[in-house]
């Protein structure tokens, strides 16, 4: 190889993706060392970088083009060696000239001090910082006026960021096309609203308040259903380009706060919203008429207290007005996620949807993923409907009870399913496994304690199956949590 041109054996290395090859290939003789250090883009490095400054400042110095670099000190403990402190942010940042793309996990060492470093990095384009507990808003604001070309800010788990002249000087002077704010005590969703002609550049915004016990907010008032934050013009800002939105376990009353950014956004493709108090079906209406190009949605919902024309009622936030709405409206509508907390699992119950609403939804949109969790009033007739849906391609259902072996029978004859997964569905038996079985459709087949249906009905049932019994994986899955 030491005689094939340097060129040519460039582009070999380019096309190794994996970092273990690259670092064997490198051993192979000097000029295939200077060349894959040359051409090494990315690295990530966390507890085992021992001597963190000096070790750093040798990769470095191995590496001279490194665009993207994540420091991840999860996990760490005293034994593990010192961390990454301000000295070495600034090794990192006076050495590596075409560095665009940056992340700080746990990384408990650095302070305001060491942020200020990165306003040398002039080509940053995106800055993570994760459960970084020294930084303050003054480090942020360093950020803010030093790198002129960041478009990406994402801020998880920062208990001491709190004042927001960082967030207004970004929005008035900065170009950020993507801002996540997530488990940030001291940064509320009314701050963000200071965000102000900002909001016109954000394509994709994320926020999240504090988690709570059972990721549910409780609520101390009875809610007006018929409230509309969309007819009072308390914020004067636009945000046409946002595509993607995410909103999670936040309160919105009895100020409107974020809730009004759902009237604002004409270009939305992908709306999550998760437990956020006091929403209604106005919110979702105002949405709908925005927002022909909606894609994706994901409802998850837990029980509030509304008042009523007839008193006062305990239920999820929207009702069938809301998937009429989107019927109407979103015809482009192709992943739907709805996710019921706490709610009973016998119909009826305090969900606000009811089967026949959620069935014009299915019907009036080209539906290619469903999700379904806790839908008590989804059952074996909504199976039949869902069975002629031309587009379905992956369907999940978790403690769904009221879908049974006739739902199966059904199911399996829909016409471009490929991907089904039933957890907790302990109505379901071996039976209607089997008439997945007869149909030959299915590329993937997940089971997680479905206590009715034993491992030996689910082997061949797809080209690709996942069977477990163990309910504690399964309970993971359904909150999101993982399995570990």
């Amino acid at each position: 190889m030491e005689d094939l041109p340097e060129a040519l054996m460039t582009e070999i290395l380019k096309r190794i993706a994996a970092t273990s090859d690259l670092n064997s290939l490198s051993l192979v003789s000097k000029q295939l060392y200077q060349i894959e250090g040359n051409q090494r883009g990315a690295i990530r490095v966390g507890s085992g970088l021992c001597t963190a400054t000096k070790a750093l400042t040798s990769l470095c110095a191995r590496f001279p083009n490194l665009r993207k670099v994540e420091i991840d000190y999860s996990g760490w403990i005293p034994g593990h060696g010192k961390q990454l402190d301000n000295k070495g942010l600034s090794v990192l940042s006076s050495h590596c000239s075409s560095l665009i793309d940056l992340t700080l996990s746990f990384c408990s060492r650095i302070d305001d001090s060491g942020l200020a470093c990165l306003a040398y990095c002039k080509k940053l384009v995106s800055l993570r910082l994760n459960s970084t507990p020294q930084i303050t808003s003054i480090g942020l604001f360093s950020v803010a006026v030093g790198c002129t070309s960041l478009s990406a800010l994402h801020l998880i788990g920062c208990e001491n960021i709190d004042s927001v002249e960082w967030l207004e000087y970004l929005g008035r002077d900065g170009s950020l096309e993507e801002l996540v704010v997530k488990n940030c005590k001291g940064i509320n969703h009314h701050n963000v609203l200071k965000f102000g002609s900002g909001w016109m550049k954000l394509e994709k915004f994320e926020y999240e308040g504090k988690r709570g016990r059972y990721d549910c907010l409780t609520a101390d008032v009875v809610y007006d259903s018929s409230y509309d934050a969309h007819n009072m013009d308390l914020y004067d800002f636009c945000c046409e380009s946002l595509k993607d939105l995410r909103l999670a376990r936040i309160k919105t009353w009895p100020e409107a706060g974020l809730r009004v950014v759902l009237g604002k956004c004409k270009a939305l493709e992908k709306l999550c919203l998760e437990y956020v108090c006091a929403l209604n079906d106005n919110d979702m209406i105002t949405l709908s008429r925005s927002c022909s190009n909606l894609k994706s949605i994901s409802l998850w919902l837990n029980l509030q207290p509304y008042s009523t024309d007839v008193g006062c009622e305990t239920r999820t936030s929207f009702t069938d007005n809301s998937l009429y709405a989107l019927a109407l409206n979103c015809r482009m509508l192709q992943t739907v996620d709805l996710n019921f907390i706490g709610c009973s699992p016998d119909w009826p119950s305090e969900i606000g949807f009811t089967q026949q609403g959620f069935l014009v939804l299915i019907q009036s949109c080209p539906i290619r993923v469903l999700v379904l969790n806790n839908a008590n009033f989804f059952d074996d007739e909504g199976m039949k409907a869902l069975s002629s849906s031309p587009h379905l391609e992956t369907l999940e259902l978790i403690l769904c009870h009221a879908v049974t072996d006739a739902g199966m029978r059904f199911i399996a004859h829909t016409p471009c399913l490929s991907n089904l997964t039933l957890q907790l569905c302990h109505y379901i038996t071996d039976v209607g496994v089997a008439e997945l079985r007869r149909a030959h459709k299915l590329d993937s087949l997940v089971i997680d304690y479905c206590g009715e249906v034993s491992m030996q009905a689910a082997q061949g049932v797809a080209k690709s199956v996942h069977y477990s019994s163990n309910y504690l994986d399964a309970v993971r899955k359904r909150i999101g949590l993982g399995v570990y």
